[in-house]
C-alpha cells in the first residue's frame, strides 16, 4: 500500500490540478464526479449539506456558517479549496482536518476505480470529503464550490439552503466576460425548491438570480433585504453593528478584513434560514461562532497580520474585486512606506489589477511555485508599463526577508496577489 507522500504524489501527478495547471484540468461536464459518487454509493447523499458560491468571499463565508454551526453543537463538515499549506485543510469536521489515514485509505480502497475512470484532482478531492463525511456520520457540511457553480463538482448535492456571495470578474475563460454570464454559471447552483441566499445585491446580477431562483421554485433572501450591517467606528477591528428587523446588536469577527463586512449579512441570513428549517442556533452562540472563526475552523491568509513593526499583512485576495477592497483597506493605515510584495498566476487579468495599484509603493515581485504561476520577471516587465517599479526576487520568503530588511519600523509590507504566493510563506 502506498504511503501519505506516495498518495499525494498519485493526487497531485495522476490527475490533472486545475491550480496547478490551469485550463487543462477545467471539465465542462459532471460525468465524472458522477460516476465517482455511484461507485462510493452516493455518500453525498447520507447527511445535510449547505453549498456556497461566488467570486469573492466563498471561502471566508464557508468557514463561518462552519463556526456558528459548531458552536450550536452540531458535528459539521467542511469542504473548502484550495490548501495553503497541506492538501488536508481542504476537508475537516469540527475544525480538525482529515486524518492523513485516510486519504491514505480513500486512494487504496478506489484506486482501480479512478485508474479507469482518470477524475481531475479536484473531482477526487470531493468524492473523498463527501465519502469521508458519511463515514464519520456528520450532521451536516458545508460544502464551498471551486469554481463557477453550474458545472462545479460539488453540485451533486441536494442542500438545504445555498448561498452565493457576490460576482466579479474571475476565470472569465471559463465563466463568461460579462457579470450576467458568471452569475447565470454561479446560480447553477439553485435547486429547486431549495432556499437561496444573495449576500449583495448587484444591478448586473440581480435580475439573473431572480429568474433562475423562479424557474425552479427557489425561495430567494437578498441578505441587505433583512440585515443592516455598519463598520463600528475603528477602523481595522472586525467589530460590526447588526440590524435584523427590530433587533440590534455588536458583532466581533476574528476576521479582520473590511470586506467581510459585504460577508457578513449572507451569512447572517443563511443562519436565518437554518433556523425556519428547525436548526437550534442561539443568538449566543450566532455571536460566539462569528467570535472564534479562525479558533474554529484554522482559517489562514484572510487580512492576517505576521508581525508589526514594521506591520506585515497578507491576504489572498487576487482579482480585481479582491484588489481593490485591499488596497481600500490600506488606506485605513497611516505608515511611512508601502512595501508590495506581489506575485500573480499567468491566467489573471493582469492589467486591470496592475492599473489600480499605488505607483509610490516600493514593489518586489515573486512567483509561486506552481507551473501556474507568472514569472516574477514577466510580472515585473508589465508592470513597469504601469509605472510600478521595484525588484526581482522570485522565491516569496527571500523577498519578505528583503522588505524586513530594508523596511522602517514604521513601515508596512503587504503579501499578496495570488493565493498561491500567501501559501509559500513560511511563517503563515
Amino acid at each position: 500500500m502506498m504511503n501519505y507522500e506516495q498518495t499525494l504524489d498519485y493526487l497531485f501527478n495522476a490527475l490533472p490540478m486545475f491550480q496547478r495547471v490551469g485550463a487543462s484540468a477545467f471539465k465542462k461536464d459532471l460525468s465524472n464526479t458522477i460516476a465517482l459518487c455511484n461507485h462510493l454509493e452516493n455518500p453525498q447523499h447520507q447527511f445535510k449539506t449547505i453549498h456556497v458560491a461566488g467570486t469573492n468571499g466563498k471561502g471566508s463565508s464557508s468557514h463561518a456558517i462552519c463556526s456558528v454551526l459548531m458552536e450550536a453543537g452540531y458535528k459539521v463538515g467542511l469542504y473548502t479549496s484550495p490548501h495553503l499549506k497541506s492538501f488536508t485543510e481542504r476537508i475537516k469536521i469540527n475544525g480538525q482536518e482529515i486524518a492523513e489515514k485516510d486519504v491514505i485509505a480513500f486512494v487504496a480502497e478506489n484506486k482501480a476505480f479512478l485508474d479507469e475512470v482518470k477524475p481531475s484532482f479536484f473531482e477526487m478531492t470531493v468524492g473523498m470529503a463527501f465519502w469521508y463525511f458519511a463515514k464519520e456520520e456528520v450532521d451536516i457540511a458545508v460544502i464551498e464550490v471551486g469554481m463557477g457553480g453550474r458545472l462545479d463538482s460539488t453540485n451533486v448535492i441536494q442542500p438545504e439552503v445555498c448561498l452565493i456571495t457576490n460576482i466579479g470578474y474571475d476565470h472569465m475563460q471559463f465563466l463568461g466576460d460579462t457579470l450576467e454570464a458568471i452569475a447565470g454559471e454561479k446560480a447553477g447552483i439553485i435547486k429547486e425548491n431549495t432556499p437561496v441566499v444573495i449576500s449583495q445585491r448587484q444591478r448586473e446580477t440581480t435580475a439573473v438570480f431572480q429568474a433562475i431562483a423562479a424557474k425552479k421554485n427557489a425561495p430567494i433572501y437578498f441578505a441587505e433585504d433583512f440585515i443592516q450591517i455598519e463598520k463600528a467606528a475603528s477602523h481595522n477591528s472586525g467589530s460590526y453593528q447588526i440590524r435584523i428587523s427590530d433587533q440590534q446588536f455588536p458583532i466581533n469577527l476574528d476576521l479582520k478584513g473590511n470586506y467581510q463586512q459585504q460577508n457578513l449579512a449572507g451569512i447572517i441570513q443563511t443562519i436565518e434560514v437554518l433556523r425556519n428549517l428547525g436548526y437550534v442556533i442561539p443568538q449566543e452562540e450566532l455571536e460566539n461562532g462569528l467570535r472564534k472563526i479562525v479558533k474554529n475552523t484554522g482559517l489562514k491568509g484572510r487580512w492576517q497580520e505576521l508581525g508589526l513593526q514594521p506591520r506585515i499583512i497578507c491576504d489572498t485576495g487576487h482579482n480585481q474585486d479582491g484588489i481593490s477592497q485591499i488596497l481600500n483597506q490600506l488606506n485605513e493605515y497611516t505608515y511611512n512606506k508601502l512595501w508590495m510584495i506581489l506575485g500573480m498566476v499567468n491566467d489573471k487579468d493582469l492589467d486591470k489589477v496592475l492599473a489600480m495599484l499605488p505607483k509610490e509603493a516600493a514593489y518586489i515581485f515573486v512567483e509561486a511555485k506552481i507551473p501556474r504561476a507568472l514569472s516574477a520577471t514577466a510580472l515585473a516587465n508589465q508592470a513597469e508599463k504601469y509605472q510600478l517599479k521595484g525588484l526581482v526576487i522570485a522565491d516569496v520568503n527571500d523577498g519578505l526577508a528583503y522588505a524586513k530588511k530594508n523596511a522602517a519600523k514604521d513601515d508596512l509590507i503587504f503579501i499578496g496577489g495570488s493565493t498561491f504566493v500567501v501559501a509559500e510563506i513560511n511563517d503563515l
